[in-house]
């Protein structure tokens, strides 16, 4: 191969593998940029006035709302208490407990994530007992994103343990007027339910480590084509 023609050929390729890696960098600091942009929001939505039944259930697009605090008064529904498998919280695998809860002075129910509670693991079909009040109660919260759907086999959808949860296929099931929105119990642990729920985490620090990988990359590409392609080709030249 000429030798000319060799340098030409290395030259393109390291310029697009600089190009590229830059590129890539950039684009890992503009998805930092948008996750605080939202991380902003969340912020601003849990610092907001918090929002009570009649207020919630006349909401138009609860999702325009998310991360909102709620105050709620209501009765729970118990007979349709679903537990949600393998979820874990501070570093154990167990069952998010979620209860309708009727507001008070409406017809409108809204589905809670009341909290967490260990599995019974020697015999994995007995139910947790629950310490649920038949009075009214009054709950604080958030509006939530929908718990993240697992993985299952089969019609694991169906029963009172269960792999996910659809606010669709409960409201067929149950007949209840659920509001589409999922509500997230903040109370202090109490009933027998952990609710150290995590915080809302948006991975901004690994956008910036992964834009200073490239970055680094694309550096030494830099450095080591100006050492092997212009420093040693000019200045130290091969002796015949």
């Amino acid at each position: 191969m000429n030798a000319r023609f060799r340098f030409l050929l290395i030259t393109l390729a390291a310029l697009l593998a600089f190009a590229v890696a830059l590129a890539l960098g950039f684009w890992q600091l503009s998805r930092a940029s948008q996750k605080e942009a939202w991380q902003a929001h969340i912020d601003q939505q849990a610092a907001a006035p918090r929002l009570d039944g009649p207020a919630l259930a006349m909401l138009p697009d609860p999702a325009l709302e998310m991360h909102r605090g709620v105050l709620l008064r209501g009765r729970w529904l118990p007979a349709h208490t679903v537990f949600l498998d393998n979820r874990p919280m501070n570093g154990k695998t167990g069952l998010y407990v979620a209860t309708p809860l009727q507001l008070e002075g409406s017809s409108a129910v809204v589905l809670v994530l009341r909290g967490w509670v260990a599995r019974n693991f020697v015999d994995r079909s007995r139910l947790p007992a629950l310490q649920t009040s038949a009075e009214v109660v009054e709950i604080q919260g958030r509006i939530a994103p929908a718990p993240s759907k697992l993985y299952e086999l089969g019609d694991a959808d169906a029963g009172p343990i269960r792999q996910n949860l659809d606010i669709v296929r409960v409201k067929a099931e149950t007949g209840l007027p659920l509001l589409a929105v999922w509500v997230q119990q903040t109370d202090a642990a109490s009933e027998g339910l952990l609710r150290d729920w995590p915080p809302a985490n948006l991975g901004v620090h690994k956008n910036y480590g992964y834009a200073f990988q490239w970055f680094g990359l694309g550096a030494l590409i830099a450095v080591l084509y100006v050492w092997f392609q212009i420093v040693r080709r000019f200045f130290y030249p091969r002796r015949a």
